[in-house]
């Protein structure tokens, strides 16, 4: 006497929904991390043998037609040194220089002097050459 079931349940599991879904995840992050632009101003940033990675924690941006922001809030240039004072109080800080290539390199130094005289190490943002 065989009692022996007909319906066998099959213990395997596919993982090629899984793959499909990290697939399309993948693809939704690479496409959605190139549409973020680091400040909010748009700058045209001037390009450099090496481009390194540095954690931002203060940004400085000057646009091509002398707009500035410190951290995504526009300012005026006037406000500049203020914003970073209290940015910075207390504590050495790293402060990143987001600025167009076709602004005059009077407004670069002017910005950095003024992070250089707060004691933030200062970094100038820049894209590899292609």
């Amino acid at each position: 006497m065989g009692l022996q079931s007909k319906h066998k349940v099959d213990s395997a599991f596919s993982m090629s929904s899984m793959t499909d879904i990290i697939f399309l995840l993948l693809i939704f992050f690479m496409l959605t991390s190139s549409f973020i632009t680091p400040s909010g101003l748009p700058v045209n940033l001037p390009s450099s043998e090496s481009s390194d990675i540095v954690m931002q924690e203060i940004t400085v941006t000057v646009t091509k037609d002398l707009k500035f922001s410190v951290n995504d809030r526009v300012v005026s240039r006037e406000q500049v040194k203020s914003e970073l004072t209290n940015l910075l109080k207390d504590k050495k800080g790293q402060v990143v220089l987001h600025i167009d290539k076709e602004v005059p390199v009077e407004h670069l130094v002017e910005i950095g002097g003024i992070a250089a005289g707060l004691e933030a190490n200062v970094t100038i943002a820049t894209k590899p050459y292609k």
